[in-house]
């Protein structure tokens, strides 16, 4: 799913290879089970050109979600449930037409699964979607999903995490540097942070995922509606 992210930046082939970049986001998407490569970056960049935005930016959880979840008992729900918010709220939020590169998408992974599963059985594909589930809810890894914008810190709306998990995720938890620039892969993330180490050195940062998982749960203050919301403005 990383993977998936870094493509979606065009930083496996460059800028001057987008049809590569996107050919090969929907062969990392295979393994994923879900199909969901081309929609990603779709709304992801915008998430990086309209930050908060409460309607262009579709990272941040609708006004429902904020009401509904907002005990312990149902924030533990929320947070297994991410990844089915995660992918349908663009639809609701900001729905956009599908582009033909969203049905080959579709297709491919429609076709794949049927292949694990005519060779594997229906265990394999259930496997592969159940653990991409898994991986994006209740899990240690998925504390990346929570860490990077809700207002653990009041006025400051992006973390970074510098902790060991980093070498399995593609030093996603390097966030502030990755919205200051965008355009540098994951692996060179760790150099920008020690070459203009004044601007990051002193900012709230996150130490744990899991800590941020289990605070995010239990703490009052901390919950689906925590984010910094700007009004959209129209031209």
């Amino acid at each position: 799913m990383l993977a998936v992210h870094e493509i979606s930046h065009n930083l496996a082939f460059g800028h001057s290879r987008p049809m590569a970049n996107r050919a090969l986001g929907v062969f990392a998407n295979l393994p994923i089970g879900i199909p969901m490569s081309v929609s990603f970056k779709k709304y992801h960049l915008e998430h990086h050109k309209y930050q908060g935005n409460e309607m262009l930016d579709t990272d941040i959880p609708t006004d429902l979600e904020g009401k509904l979840f907002c005990t312990t008992a149902t924030k533990i729900l929320w947070v297994i449930l991410q990844p089915l918010f995660y992918a349908l709220r663009p639809f609701y939020v900001y729905p956009k037409p599908p582009t033909i590169l969203e049905v080959i998408n579709v297709v491919l992974q429609l076709v794949f699964n049927a292949a694990i599963g005519y060779v594997w059985g229906t265990k394999a594909v259930v496997y592969l979607v159940g653990g991409s589930l898994l991986a994006m809810g209740l899990h240690p890894v998925a504390g990346h999903f929570i860490s990077e914008h809700y207002m653990f810190s009041k006025g400051f709306e992006t973390y970074s995490y510098y902790g060991i998990l980093n070498l399995v995720t593609l030093n996603v938890g390097y966030h502030m540097e990755h919205h200051d620039f965008p355009n540098v892969p994951g692996s060179r993330l760790p150099m920008v942070k020690q070459i203009a180490s004044e601007f990051y050195e002193g900012l709230p940062q996150h130490t744990s995922w899991v800590k941020v998982i289990y605070d995010f749960i239990t703490n009052p203050d901390v919950g689906p509606y925590c984010r910094i919301k700007r009004k959209n403005k129209g031209f």
